[in-house]
């Protein structure tokens, strides 16, 4: 797979990001919005098989293709399974011209400081030679900041940056998500901290090399333009962080130069028992949606 052809996609696509990558304490909620209630399944193992089968349904839908979905990040169990009897990365990128991202975050430590930081991530180095060998292009790792808390913030971006340099000497493109908490109180004041954190945390990335960054649609229209021009930065994706579809696109639309990353946003109005006819239309109004916000 060409990793050359994957950079300039992600550098200058005009598209979105899916994010498909739900875990573990994720999925039962993923999939009672699809409409499986957790007595549907009666272990973790069919819990998964369930995911898996939605999220093939999903990449495997018409409307699900790199014109305008240019990558997906996938969960773990995901990279190991097969899509249309191929490796899940292989399919996204040979069949659907769609990138393919790993989420290897194991989940957040307790609050503290205003933030919630990254979990120790276990057996991490074999872990990204497992997505290089599958052909991953890039990760993602998700922490969360609950307040305007200039030293949890400044830890919280250490660590993102930190871990983007170990993933980067992989040759993999991180995504570094430090997601700010859409119900935090003082929610501006801790994207004003944000901003200054990264904009300093960046100098430690080595010249010639960039990262990508998911972060909470800001309250402040254009508060991250100077991220969108960093030079080490490839891409600023958005998260939907629990904004409705039309409301994250609204939001994402004054925001030029941000392109969405959605996960629940992306899958919202889907249903385990709508025909395929019906499926596929209501997924291809939801990428029609979020596209034309990110391409605004």
């Amino acid at each position: 797979m060409s990793r050359d052809a994957m950079t300039r996609q992600m550098q200058t696509g005009q598209g979105f990001i899916a994010a498909l990558d739900q875990s573990g304490g994720s999925t039962p909620k993923a999939l009672r919005l699809y409409g499986i209630a957790e007595d549907a399944y009666g272990s973790e193992a069919e819990m998964f098989d369930l995911i898996h089968a939605m999220r093939a349904r999903i990449a495997t839908a018409p409307g699900f293709t790199g014109d305008k979905v240019i990558g997906a990040i996938l969960f773990e169990m995901t990279m190991d399974r097969e899509i249309a009897d191929k490796p899940a990365a292989r399919y996204l990128w040979e069949e659907k011209r769609v990138v393919p991202f790993l989420k290897i975050d194991k989940g957040l430590e307790a609050a503290a400081n205003g933030v919630q930081m990254l979990k120790p991530i276990p057996g991490l180095d074999t872990l990204l030679d497992r997505a290089v060998a599958q052909g991953i292009f890039g990760t993602k790792e998700r922490s969360v900041i609950l307040g305007a808390d200039a030293g949890g913030i400044g830890a919280i971006v250490d660590q993102q940056i930190d871990l983007g340099l170990k993933v980067l000497a992989k040759g993999l493109i991180p995504i570094l998500e430090p997601e700010v908490d859409i119900n935090a109180p003082d929610k501006a004041a801790a994207e004003e901290m944000l901003l200054a954190a990264l904009l300093a945390g960046l100098d430690g990335v080595p010249d010639g090399q960039q990262v990508m960054l998911k972060l909470t649609i800001p309250d402040q229209p254009g508060h991250y333009a100077p991220l969108t021009a960093h030079p080490k930065v490839m891409r600023v994706v958005a998260l939907s962080g629990g904004y409705s579809r039309d409301d994250a696109c609204a939001r994402l639309a004054a925001n030029p130069g941000m392109i969405a990353s959605f996960s629940r946003a992306l899958t919202e109005g889907l249903s385990a028992d709508q025909s395929d006819a019906a499926f596929n239309a209501a997924l291809g109004q939801a990428i029609d949606a979020i596209h034309a916000a990110s391409v605004c």
